[in-house]
């Protein structure tokens, strides 16, 4: 029998990018899709919506699973949110159900926009299968807009998100610039990130690595599938190692290796502070080539954790300080 290493001993999953979350995401997806069907997750009114707490749920994320939703935090007061807003409105109704423009007041709705941890509006993104994504702040031109949105469908059909909202028919052009009508898609392909989660349950890391490859072949921004890539390689490495032993093995020794291996298995067990702390002391303790390793691996599992994670910017903050 296949030993799955460190992720099925029991040590608590706790941190790292929620690889936990790849295989969830066709949890969520399947429910959020079963109930679009059942009727759960009612129409939206229009194509532009005034989302809530309440709502949020059926408007954001249920929706993100059947076409792109775009979110305009916003405000009252806001002078750019006024310029912003008819353009977003515009460019959504062009595109005739293929993008749902979800409207935030942060005022109102004063939990979520520390959610998304806005710090200034309006600040705009796109939430695809249940995972947002930054977009840009203040108010930008048209031209530039229009830009975005492409790249939004562009990055929505390689992840499997093609449909379209029953708000009537596309126009041809706006079809034709969006890369072609929703309806030539073939739903039933597995996604990329489907493929990637089938592949990390069942242990195939080549699998998972070409999956995540072939992701960030066309959005080489997309941070779940980086986070992904580098969290296969982690698990390449670890794969039947007992990462009890290993912790010990770092513990009681000076070993490099064993070190490294260490702090491999504790961020996939969610002790994310403890690998970084272990991996900047070693920083500070070496030099040449073994501190240019430490330093790689511990780029590697910033990535792995997410750059925007709060510990890993307290990390980056440490690093520096040991590198200079």
């Amino acid at each position: 029998m296949r030993d799955d290493g460190p992720m099925n001993r029991g040590m608590p999953v706790r941190g790292a990018i929620d690889l936990a979350a790849l295989a969830a995401a066709n949890k969520a997806r399947e429910e959020a899709e079963a109930r679009i069907a059942a009727g759960v997750v009612e129409p939206p009114t229009g194509l532009v919506v005034d989302v809530t707490e309440a709502t949020f749920q059926a408007e954001v994320i249920d929706r993100s699973f059947e076409v792109p939703v775009i979110i305009d935090l916003w405000a009252t007061w806001c002078e750019p949110c006024k310029a912003l807003s008819p353009i977003l409105e515009k460019l959504t109704a062009e595109y005739a159900g293929r993008i749902v423009l979800a409207k935030i007041d942060v005022d109102a709705e004063p939990g979520l926009g520390t959610a998304f941890q806005a710090q200034a509006i309006p600040s705009i993104l796109a939430v695809l299968k249940g995972q947002p994504v930054p977009l840009f702040t203040g108010a930008v031109p048209e031209a530039e807009v229009r830009d975005v949105f492409a790249k939004v469908l562009e990055a929505a059909a390689a992840n499997g998100v093609n449909g379209r909202v029953d708000v009537g028919e596309p126009r041809a052009d706006v079809a034709d610039s969006a890369g072609g009508d929703a309806a030539a898609a073939e739903p039933d392909e597995p996604d990329a990130f489907d493929r990637a989660a089938d592949a990390v349950d069942a242990g195939d890391w080549d699998g998972a690595d070409a999956a995540f490859r072939e992701i960030l072949a066309v959005t080489p921004n997309d941070e779940m599938a980086r986070a992904g890539l580098a969290q296969v390689a982690i698990l390449r490495r670890t794969e039947g190692i007992d990462p009890i032993a290993a912790v010990a093995a770092a513990n009681s020794g000076d070993n490099l290796d064993a070190v490294l291996t260490a702090a491999d298995v504790e961020v996939l067990s969610g002790f994310v502070e403890e690998a970084f702390g272990r991996l900047t002391t070693l920083v500070r303790s070496t030099d040449g080539d073994d501190r240019n390793r430490v330093r790689a691996r511990l780029l590697e599992l910033f990535e792995t954790v997410g750059n925007a994670d709060p510990r890993v910017l307290k990390a980056r903050t440490a690093l520096a300080s040991a590198l200079f």
